[in-house]
Parts: structure tokens; C-alpha cells; sequence
């Protein structure tokens, strides 16, 4: 089993950084990818942004391109999201998530089955 727990959410202001750290328990998972989706109020869960479990490839989603940064240290077990350039629409609820499905879609939540609480992002204007 694998628990993950997201921190290092916050109130910016726009044009600010900010940066999540999802800590994991668990001796596999430095063996999965981790994903990091967000979520607004009464809306579905957007794909952010993916790594895979060697950090060879990432995968962004366009309105965080350029943006926001997915990083990890397997030694700690943690995986981190770097956020620039914050936006107000950039204000949700942001999860991490790792996967140890042998049918792996980066950016499919139902690919993904192992998920933290999630940790809240505001940007003011």
C-alpha cells in the first residue's frame, strides 16, 4: 500500500510560486509514476501534470506549459510541483497520485489508485 500526503498549498497573489511536495509512504513507490490533477467546485478532475518513475519523461497539460515543473526524489519519496507564474484560474484543490496499473494513462484519472487528500491553492488578483 501506498499513502500519499500533498503540503505546501496556499494564498499567493497572482504572478507568484508556489511549490507542493506529495510525500509518500510506501517501499514501491519509487517504482510508480505520479500524476498531479486539480479540481474546482462541482467541476471534473483536470490532468496537471505527470512523471514517470525513473523522472525520464514528463508530461504537461497546455494551460500549465512553461508554467509548472514535476520533480522527484525517490530517495525521500517525494515528488514536488513546481508552480510560476500563478494565475487566479490556477485556484482549485491540487492531488497527487501514483500508479501501479499495468494499463498507465498519464493523464486518465482512472489510471491512478493510489491518491492523497489533496491541498488547496488560491491565487488572488
Amino acid at each position: 500500500q501506498v499513502q500519499l500526503v500533498e503540503s505546501g498549498g496556499g494564498l499567493v497573489q497572482a504572478g507568484a510560486s508556489l511549490r507542493l511536495s506529495c510525500a509518500a509512504s510506501g517501499r514501491t513507490f519509487s517504482s510508480y509514476p505520479v500524476g498531479w490533477f486539480r479540481q474546482a467546485p462541482g467541476k471534473e478532475r483536470e490532468f496537471v501534470i505527470a512523471i514517470t518513475s525513473s523522472s525520464s519523461t514528463t508530461y504537461y497539460a497546455n494551460s500549465v506549459r512553461g508554467r509548472f515543473t514535476i520533480s522527484r526524489d525517490n530517495a525521500k519519496n517525494t515528488v514536488y510541483l513546481q508552480m510560476n507564474s500563478l494565475q487566479p484560474e490556477d485556484t482549485v484543490i491540487y492531488s497527487c497520485a501514483a500508479s501501479s496499473s499495468s494499463t498507465y494513462y498519464h493523464n486518465r484519472a482512472y489510471s491512478y489508485n493510489y491518491w492523497g487528500q489533496g491541498t488547496q491553492v488560491t491565487v488572488s488578483s
